[in-house]
């Protein structure tokens, strides 16, 4: 008898676990578009930090833009958060590539911006040399019109000095 309590506790216990916590919704996000609507997000908003009025100065809500793009409602989306956010496995998945592609765009852009940094450095760099270049210069034709103001002043003397 104490098997056949034991055996059904256990056929409970594990029929049990298999209950979905939410509702699967009618009109369910796919995964791959729910990551995208996710980074989308997430973008929109570290642009609101970031610089707050550049948004709203270009008639952008982060969120309704969102929506209107991957042609959702506020519901759907709320209601396939929540559905994938019962599964914390999965939703650490999405959110680990979340995070990843994240990352590769940072590096990506990270990369970029070092490259116009040293272009912006080495345009610096030409420009002071150029003056640099450009004040010798100036100084050379200011030496050689000493040098010949020296000779012709040299000369004058000589003359001066024949004639006397």
């Amino acid at each position: 008898m104490k098997k056949i309590v034991f055996f059904f506790v256990l056929l409970v216990l594990f029929s049990s676990c298999d209950k979905e916590l939410v509702k699967r919704p009618d009109n369910l996000i796919d995964k791959g578009m729910m990551i995208d609507v996710m980074y989308d997000m997430a973008l929109l908003d570290a642009l609101k930090y970031q610089d707050p009025n550049s948004l709203y100065a270009n008639g952008i809500n982060p969120k309704t833009y969102v929506y209107k793009k991957y042609k959702i409602d506020s519901l759907q989306f709320v209601k396939s958060n929540a559905y994938y956010a019962a599964d914390y496995r999965e939703y650490k998945k999405m959110y680990d590539d979340l995070n990843g592609r994240l990352k590769k765009e940072k590096a990506s852009v990270d990369l970029i911006i070092k490259k116009e940094q040293k272009k912006s450095v080495a345009i610096k760099n030409a420009k002071v040399k150029k003056v640099q270049d450009s004040i010798k210069k100036a100084k050379k034709v200011k030496e050689v019109k000493i040098k010949k103001e020296k000779d012709s002043i040299a000369k004058a003397k000589k003359n001066l000095k024949v004639k006397k």
